[in-house]
């Protein structure tokens, strides 16, 4: 089957598939926490102003995530995949967190855990640091009041009024001293959203560390284990280390997952990822075999994704969502290409066309001549 395709000096190019569909092992056992961080389905004909007034598919939405669960992912819930902080506000949040952990209950086996941030308090908007200690307590306590397990997200006002560490330490230490339940913390690095950098009170990686490590201990008992999204697989080894025993790293290298999940004689990381939405399928396979022993088997399946996995989120990599659904979209989860805050005009055409050719190439086009009719659909949208 071939498809002609834009390159980016201008030229069309003929492109032949060559990937083979890869085949999920439903029921399989994984030796690693694997939470996908998961996207929201836009609803194209009630998104009448997409910049500023979200409006959801909650059916298609809620379908995605039954979609997870089948592959034997956990879920982490309204994190920035599904754009907080980029379109997606606090209220619409609370709506799928609502229905996302009355879902859950549905499914046997399933698990789930939202995003607690600060999202609903402006960052120009907070003056002290308890204005920001209760914005996150309003989100603690909606997801904890639903029943749900908590993510505490980075904040963009705590990074605004923050003077340095210790004002981090002191609003951790209230907000992880009064949950009722274990938390996973949130470290996002500034290539996710420039807002937070400097997060941690300092902009050198081994103070920030100390501080991490700090709260963690005094909290070891409240805390399941930290995402680190930093994109360097050094780093995250570096924190890894350093975790009090009981508490967990998750991966959230979305350029260096396959060798961190994988780990070495130093120890493994678990996963909370972004990429996990779009490469579920693969992912679920090579977590089987890693699973079963089978080294080699699971670095087969995930090294095709990883060229994928970069092109999704390069830099500005905070537009990464347009990349996610996009491949939803390709692999019928979702009848649109449309998103909330219009994001999917975030990236150009050949963006896309580079992000089908990996798609294939990794396995990850579930129905290939659905693929290709949809690829065609949007370039002719672009005058391709």
């Amino acid at each position: 089957m071939d498809i002609i395709l834009p390159a980016e000096n201008g030229d069309r190019v003929s492109y032949r598939l060559v990937g083979k569909p890869v085949a999920p092992v439903i029921g399989a056992q994984f030796s690693r926490i694997a939470y996908a961080a998961a996207h929201v389905v836009a609803d194209p004909i009630a998104l009448t102003d997409p910049w500023s007034r979200p409006a959801i598919d909650w059916d298609r939405t809620m379908a995605f995530r039954h979609h997870l669960w089948r592959l034997g992912f956990r879920i982490a819930e309204a994190m920035d995949t599904s754009q907080r902080g980029m379109g997606f506000d606090w209220e619409s949040a609370k709506e799928l967190i609502r229905r996302s952990t009355a879902e859950a209950r549905s499914v046997p086996g399933a698990d789930l855990a939202s995003g607690a941030g600060t999202d609903h308090l402006a960052p120009e908007a907070a003056s002290t640091l308890d204005d920001v200690i209760r914005a996150y307590e309003e989100q603690f306590a909606f997801i904890e009041g639903e029943g749900g397990k908590a993510i505490m997200m980075a904040s963009r006002a705590l990074a605004a009024v923050a003077k340095g560490p210790d004002d981090y330490a002191r609003v951790y230490d209230r907000i992880l001293g009064q949950a009722s339940g274990k938390v996973i913390l949130h470290w996002l690095g500034d290539m996710f959203d420039p807002a937070l950098r400097g997060y941690w009170g300092t902009a050198d990686f081994g103070s920030a560390l100390d501080t991490v490590v700090a709260i963690i201990e005094r909290h070891a008992g409240k805390v399941e284990g930290i995402k680190i999204s930093l994109l360097d697989a050094d780093k995250e080894v570096l924190l890894r280390d350093r975790l009090p025993e009981g508490v967990v790293m998750f991966t959230g290298d979305d350029f260096n997952y396959p060798e961190l999940i994988a780990g070495d004689v130093r120890g493994h990381s678990h996963a909370l990822l972004g990429i996990f939405d779009a490469i579920a399928p693969v992912a679920n396979a090579a977590l089987a075999r890693l699973a079963s022993g089978d080294r080699a088997g699971y670095d087969a399946l995930m090294a095709p994704t990883v060229p994928l996995s970069r092109k999704i989120f390069e830099a500005p990599t905070a537009y990464y969502k347009a990349g996610i659904v996009f491949m939803a979209w390709l692999n019928g989860h979702q009848d649109h290409f449309a998103m909330v805050g219009g994001m999917q005009s975030a990236r150009g055409i050949c963006h896309y066309a580079e992000i089908f050719r990996l798609a294939d190439q990794a396995g990850l086009l579930a129905d290939p001549e659905l693929g290709v009719a949809r690829m065609k659909s949007l370039l002719a949208v672009a005058g391709v």
